[in-house]
């Protein structure tokens, strides 16, 4: 055989994977572009439902009108895009997962394709998970410490003042109520008022931010689970780096979340949670590995792959616990 049809057998392989890569690209790209435009078609009920926490902010705080605006003409139409963007991506994520399986599944032992499987299923799950806990939790939290915040020196303001009884017919500060309020006349020679304009971009940048980042964060047991079974995480080794795991959930907890201590503090409780439970995780798949070693001889009753350290481990490989000379 000739240096040519060598070369020629070599790159066959090459073009076959390419090939394939390019129709698992086309086929993820068409569903993320399917669910980009029919977020788009319902842009504007997806817009109310992300707007939902600040809306009863707003109204639990006195303004039974909410209103949002945007101060550009093309503002509310590239919302809306963004929105679209986002949603394209959670709704196409099966498919674009799917696609990737497809890939690289052919590639895998029939052990490898088993454990690689159930994370496919749990990280879009556990995604969602942390988006709703983000929707519902974090971020109307949020939303009540900065607009309480904004208004707390009105209602100050009235306790200071000696707050008098509304004669009929006046109106109210915002936020104030019949019992506890001050006239605005009262007011109007002593500065300026304070009131809340709402943005919808910078509004739904922070909510965006926040379930973007909560449904990231929720990956972590995905992560390290899945570096476990791949023999780059130990249950040992994450044990012993728990100071540095609480300094970095922190460190993760003030650049993603706005700047109050609330949001932050909730992060960090549930991702230090969601630490914790990888750790228990991570001892089951290394267990597991112990059983199947056991079973082989490899290692005896009693004895684990994982308490041996790397210098008297010899050829036995701890991600499988077998040896590969054998």
């Amino acid at each position: 055989m000739s240096t040519q049809d060598e070369i020629e057998d070599s790159a066959a392989p090459l073009l076959e994977h390419l090939t394939e890569l390019r129709t698992r690209l086309i086929y993820s790209v068409s569903a993320f572009l399917v669910g980009m435009i029919i977020c788009f078609a319902f842009g504007g009920m997806l817009l109310d439902f992300l707007l939902m926490p600040i809306e009863r902010t707003m109204r639990n705080l006195g303004n039974p009108n909410p209103v949002m605006q945007y101060t550009a003409p093309q503002e509310y139409f590239f919302t809306l895009i963004r929105i679209s963007v986002v949603g394209g991506l959670t709704i196409s994520f099966p498919v674009i997962g799917y696609q990737l399986w497809r890939f690289v599944a052919p590639g895998l032992y029939r052990n490898e394709k088993n454990a690689f499987l159930p994370f496919m299923i749990a990280s879009p799950v556990l995604f969602l998970l942390g988006a709703a806990f983000a929707h519902y939790i974090v971020v109307p939290l949020a939303m009540a410490f900065f607009l309480g915040f904004a208004d707390l020196p009105s209602f100050v303001s009235a306790i200071m003042t000696d707050a008098v009884t509304l004669p009929p017919g006046t109106e109210l500060l915002p936020g104030a109520t019949d019992s506890l309020a001050l006239p605005l006349a009262a007011v109007d020679d002593k500065g300026v008022d304070i009131v809340f304009n709402g943005k919808v971009n910078e509004t739904l940048d922070i909510t965006l931010k926040m379930i973007v980042a909560f449904g990231v964060c929720f990956q972590l047991p995905v992560l390290l689970t899945l570096m476990g079974s791949a023999g780059l995480a130990s249950s040992r080794g994450l044990r012993g780096t728990r100071k540095y795991a609480v300094v970095g959930i922190l460190v993760v907890a003030a650049l993603v979340t706005p700047p109050d201590v609330t949001t932050q503090l909730i992060l960090f409780v549930v991702v230090y949670g969601l630490y914790e439970i990888s750790i228990h995780l991570v001892a089951a798949v290394e267990r597991k590995k112990d059983r199947a070693a056991r079973a082989e001889g490899i290692i005896g009753e009693g004895e684990s792959l994982f308490d041996i350290d790397e210098d008297d481990l010899g050829d036995i490989d701890p991600a499988d616990g077998t040896d590969p000379k054998a």
